[in-house]
């Protein structure tokens, strides 16, 4: 069993910072990319941000230079840190990895994801 777990979404004003996390864990082989995901209702599910095992980044050009997304490989997490948060960004925000199990499979996991609410 694999599981991602996101934390740290919350109700900040705007021009406010957040940094979200998701843990992975589990029987876990290798993780090759994590993502960042939002989605309000009634709007397309939008990839925020992703990062490879090798540490390349890109953005959505709605965030870019605003989030910054990053990993630490020991404690199988990844982070997304986000400023100058703008009530637009108000989505709950998804933790998504490609990784092979200890089963042998590769595939998509995702988190249960988490609220993030940008207001004054």
């Amino acid at each position: 069993q694999v599981q991602l777990v996101e934390s740290g979404g919350g109700l900040v004003q705007p021009g406010g910072s957040l940094r979200l996390s998701c843990a992975a864990s589990g029987s876990i082989f290798s993780i090759y990319v994590m993502r960042w995901h939002r989605q309000a209702p009634g709007k397309q599910r939008e990839m925020v941000a992703r990062i490879t095992s090798g540490g390349s980044t890109n953005y959505a050009d709605s965030v870019k230079g605003r989030f910054t997304i990053s990993r630490d490989n020991s404690k199988n997490t990844v982070y997304l840190r986000m400023n100058s948060l703008k009530p637009e960004d108000t989505d709950v925000y998804y933790c998504n990895a490609d990784l092979r199990s200890q089963r042998g499979v590769r595939d998509d996991y995702w988190g249960q994801g988490t609220q993030v609410t940008v207001s004054s």
